[in-house]
């Protein structure tokens, strides 16, 4: 990304974590320690990150609701490799486990937990829409599937492990999420990229009116106490802003103009407390580059206190994943 990707870092020593990233070798995509390891030394006080599922390193025998479980192993190797270095990373793991599987998920969440202390939840993605133009999420969920009998008899299963719950989902699916915070309180649940505002397929063209009603939505999900929210994760394709075919990165002050009142509305509805700044990486990698993308937060909680950019930057995170 060269020269665009080299802005001066702003409030270098404000200590971050980072808590959504990815990890993964696939035939046509590398995205491994050492890649990351150079984004978070590029510049912005990364101290410790946690990773998310994404279908990575699956086991290969056995039965099919334990496969998962390769992706927890596979990661903890990796943050074992990568304790001498400057950043803990994946410090906290979240997993995938089928909650359709309802009761039997039990056992699924008990072999994660064996498989490594740092995991710490799970995220079965929720994305749905009867849009072709729009991908439907990779667990490849049916429509609805968050307010299933079998599905909320798996989700039941998170809180006595005192396991957190990922959501991702597309800002049609909010109210959704909201009705399972709902029904279950002490359950913690982490939504994920703003709650998928669309702009893409169908929606198209129409920000304005999606805005209006996600911050409806968005405002109903905060009432919950259980819900904690992540920001960022809002330049990918999907989002209909267009950064990954503009020939160059996106600018900090680019992202800025383009996202602010997105972040600014929820962490008005939910406190900076109950919100996290995260890079998304290396999905969001096709619009901007790391250490731009963390200028871009610094520069849109600039007008915020000391302690609610420590809560956003560090140690909502923190404390919501148990590092």
């Amino acid at each position: 990304m060269g020269a665009l990707s080299a802005e001066e870092v702003l409030d270098p020593d404000l200590p971050i974590c980072d808590p959504h990233h990815h990890l993964w070798d696939r035939p046509d995509s590398r995205f491994m320690l050492d890649d990351l390891l150079v984004d978070t030394g590029s510049g912005h006080k990364i101290v410790s990150t946690v990773f998310v599922e994404c279908a990575a390193s699956y086991r290969t025998t056995g039965p099919d609701k334990m496969r998962p479980v390769g992706e927890t192993e596979f990661v903890d190797r990796i943050a074992t490799a990568a304790e001498t270095s400057p950043t803990r990373v994946a410090a906290g793991i979240v997993s995938f486990a089928d909650l359709n599987l309802g009761d039997d998920v039990g056992a699924v969440l008990d072999a994660h937990g064996e498989a490594s202390s740092r995991f710490r939840g799970i995220r079965h993605a929720a994305g749905w829409d009867e849009s072709v133009e729009v991908r439907n999420s990779h667990s490849q969920p049916l429509r609805g599937m968050l307010g299933e009998a079998a599905f909320r008899q798996g989700f039941a299963e998170l809180a006595p492990r005192g396991l957190s719950f990922d959501a991702w989902l597309y800002h049609p699916q909010i109210a959704e999420l909201t009705d399972l915070a709902r029904a279950f309180p002490d359950t913690t649940i982490v939504l994920d990229h703003f709650g998928g505002p669309l702009g893409i397929g169908p929606y198209k063209g129409r920000r304005a009116e999606i805005f209006e009603r996600w911050k409806t939505d968005i405002a109903a999900l905060a009432s919950c106490d259980n819900v904690v929210v992540k920001l960022g994760g809002l330049v990918m394709p999907i989002n209909g802003f267009g950064f990954h075919k503009q020939g160059r990165p996106a600018t900090s002050d680019e992202l800025v103009r383009a996202t602010r009142d997105w972040y600014l509305h929820t962490i008005d509805a939910f406190s900076p407390h109950r919100c996290m700044f995260e890079s998304n990486f290396p999905v969001d990698k096709v619009s901007c580059s790391y250490r731009v993308l963390w200028n871009s937060f610094k520069k849109i909680a600039s007008g915020f206190d000391s302690s609610d950019q420590a809560a956003m930057f560090h140690d909502t995170a923190v404390r919501v994943y148990r590092l």
